[in-house]
């Protein structure tokens, strides 16, 4: 017997993926609010919008399978259509109707406008920063930047999302007031590469007058940096971190790799010596400054003598923060022509091996900041406690400060300076000052 659900008319976006995606859900639930439609976000509805991911292998599968699971629903009468958009839409459109034809239709990255029509609404052109937001309230997203121009060999991103196109920053700033008048209080700039920023529309690299202008929005306290290109990363932005206080001291720049012949075979345009010269003048710069990597294991290629030189790196660099993810073999990409000759299990435990060296650094770092105090937002209450980050800590992937929910109460949303009395290899643990 088929069972409909309760929830009619009610449209639920799933959003999978990187904050970027998160972005466009939000963005496509402020358009359908416009048009006056029930909009939730991973909550039940009969009509679903899954805002897919094509980045590496693990990201594609999990894509998959939750189409696969709407579809299910869809048959068993649980829900009434199933639509899906993305990256994973956008890059392999023709292979999921063939595969997968039980979903109603499929959307490519830049076709709001028909996503829109297919849901009963239209695309209003004048909603410049109408968004739903789905982060807490605190901070939300701020997209400067669309597509990307970079040659990187492994990567497919330009394949899904197109050419670098800078929001002019007019646009960004009103974003940024509405935003702000909503309770937002922490901007997290995102791109697929926030150096390149301004170059088609101002002819110069323009991150930092950017930032000049978002800092006197009033209500906003935080602007965080996310994905900086090392390549032409523009040096006056370091200016601004230091003399203007919203301009958070952290910086996320996806270095990859440090071996001179996996750079090389990378594309990235850069080698050890220069990587290792620009964030030596990060710090120089701003001495405080929390940087945030990402690396790459089991390149096609990578020898052992290679990864020896990434983790000696890696010990020399003492990054506070770091991630690391073993290599995806993408179809349509550069590399993809390269023999992918690094076995699974060896990825997987370069990767591991990356991530035991820096939990020490990580937990090293973090001894040295019981007894200290720093100014914190609180993002939520989990479980027994409260849960806030410094200025150096970006949501979902960095540092916690956990504070004993028991003995104090603190508000979500609100800066309060806590004391760190005791300290983990990523999580650290404090009291109101």
């Amino acid at each position: 017997m088929r069972t409909k659900t309760l929830k009619k008319n009610r449209i639920n976006v799933v959003t999978l993926g990187c904050s970027k995606n998160v972005y466009d859900s939000e963005v496509l639930m402020g358009q359908l609010r416009a048009s006056s439609k029930d909009v939730v976000h991973e909550e039940e509805g009969n009509v679903v919008v899954i805002n897919t991911c094509g980045f590496i292998a693990n990201a594609k599968e999990e894509s998959v399978n939750t189409i696969l699971e709407y579809v299910q629903k869809k048959e068993a009468g649980q829900v009434d259509k199933v639509f899906v958009t993305g990256c994973l839409s956008e890059r392999y459109k023709p292979d999921l109707q063939k595969e997968i034809p039980n979903v109603d239709q499929y959307f490519g990255t830049s076709e709001l406008p028909s996503l829109l029509k297919a849901l009963g609404a239209d695309y209003k052109h004048e909603l410049i920063g109408e968004r739903l937001t789905t982060t807490p309230k605190n901070y939300a997203y701020l997209k400067i930047a669309e597509g990307c121009d970079r040659p990187c060999s492994f990567c497919a991103i330009p394949i899904m999302r197109g050419k670098h196109r800078s929001t002019p920053i007019e646009t960004l700033v009103a974003e940024a007031e509405k935003l702000a008048a909503t309770g937002v209080k922490e901007l997290i700039l995102i791109a697929q590469d926030l150096t390149y920023y301004g170059l088609d529309l101002y002819k110069k690299r323009n991150l930092a007058e950017l930032l000049r202008r978002l800092v006197t929005v009033t209500g906003i306290e935080w602007i965080r940096l996310h994905y900086a290109f090392p390549t032409g990363f523009p040096m006056d932005v370091l200016e601004v971190m230091l003399t203007e206080p919203k301009v958070c001291n952290y910086i996320d720049i996806p270095l990859q790799h440090i071996s001179d012949d996996i750079l090389k075979s990378m594309r990235r345009g850069t080698t050890q010596a220069k990587t290792t010269q620009l964030l030596r003048e990060f710090r120089k710069a701003v001495p405080e400054m929390a940087i945030r990597t990402t690396l790459i294991v089991g390149y096609p290629g990578e020898t052992e003598a290679d990864f020896e030189t990434l983790k000696n790196w890696v010990k020399d660099m003492r990054f506070e923060r770091l991630g690391c993810f073993t290599y995806s073999h993408e179809e349509d990409t550069h590399a993809y022509s390269l023999n992918d000759d690094v076995p699974e299990t060896i990825k997987q435990e370069r990767a591991n091996e990356i991530m035991e060296i820096q939990a020490q650094i990580s937990w090293e770092l973090n001894q040295d900041k019981i007894g200290k105090s720093y100014r914190c937002i609180i993002d939520r209450k989990e479980g027994n406690y409260f849960v806030g980050r410094t200025e150096f800590d970006s949501p979902d992937v960095d540092n916690e400060v956990l504070v004993d929910a028991s003995k104090h109460y603190l508000k979500q949303g609100e800066f309060v300076t806590l004391r760190i009395t005791d300290a983990a290899d990523f999580d650290l643990y404090g009291e109101p000052a």
